[in-house]
């Protein structure tokens, strides 16, 4: 069931995003050669603590972390680990914020130190391939407009769209209807309303989309081992197009 949500509430989603997007802008400046994904999630629980809110997806179905951290060849769901990041990696830092009872959820690839050519185009393609997909998220809309537009785009410049993973809705829960790919046909699927609200997270690879699961039972990481980016935003479908709540 989709859940419709008032402009009050869609406001508190906004107060719990504006925290997520803070927290990230702080995030930009730690990531560095030699910093532990450890010391990025400490330092997120600390943040949001001093800020009233919490991270939703400790404890989530038995998760233990306050962030995912995905590096390289990890698509999503990654453990924090103190292993020092080395200049050239990239690392996506997911996380949820509950903020008075409502969530915001968010994720950014970051580059550490100096990349590679590739791996930087992997970055700024993924980053353009979320606002691509933002930009369908209108009312009157449907879901499968989302998908195609990002699907297009990633493979015209030689990039593979995670199927796995999805986007989802989101509100006083992590995961409501609907459930937005980032691949299909265009025209398909729920119809986009004003009031949903919904992430939108495209994970792209530089091999092929397939993924398999560590035997942690979390991390998910490419089966050729090739690099995976993702960003992410929630939005809001309003009468005056797509509303970013996690900036």
């Amino acid at each position: 069931m989709i859940v419709i949500k008032s402009e009050t509430e869609i406001a508190k989603m906004r107060d719990a995003g504006k925290i997520l997007a803070a927290c990230h802008q702080e995030i930009r400046h730690l990531i560095r050669p030699g910093i532990t994904t450890w010391e990025i999630d400490q330092f997120v629980e600390s943040f949001l603590q001093k800020h009233g809110a919490t991270p939703e997806q400790k404890g989530y179905h038995g998760y233990p972390y306050a962030t995912c951290a995905s590096v390289n060849d990890v698509i999503c769901h990654g453990f924090p680990k103190k292993e020092p990041l080395k200049d050239g990696d990239i690392v996506t830092i997911d996380m949820v914020v509950n903020k008075d009872g409502w969530l915001a959820d968010s994720a950014w690839s970051y580059a550490c130190g100096t990349v590679s050519e590739e791996a930087r185009r992997l970055l700024d393609l993924t980053h353009k391939a979320l606002f691509i997909g933002i930009e369908q998220a209108v009312d009157g809309n449907r879901i499968g407009d989302i998908s195609h537009a990002i699907q297009k785009f990633a493979e015209a410049n030689g990039l593979a769209v995670v199927r796995d993973f999805t986007g989802h809705g989101i509100g006083q829960s992590m995961h409501e209807d609907p459930y937005v790919p980032h691949f299909g046909p265009a025209g398909k699927g729920a119809r986009l309303k004003e009031g949903m609200v919904i992430t939108i997270e495209p994970m792209l690879n530089l091999g092929t989309y397939h993924a398999k699961i560590d035997d942690d039972g979390w991390t998910a990481r490419t089966r050729d081992g090739a690099l995976s980016a993702q960003y992410e935003h929630t939005i809001a479908i309003t009468s005056n197009g797509p509303l970013i709540l996690t900036e």
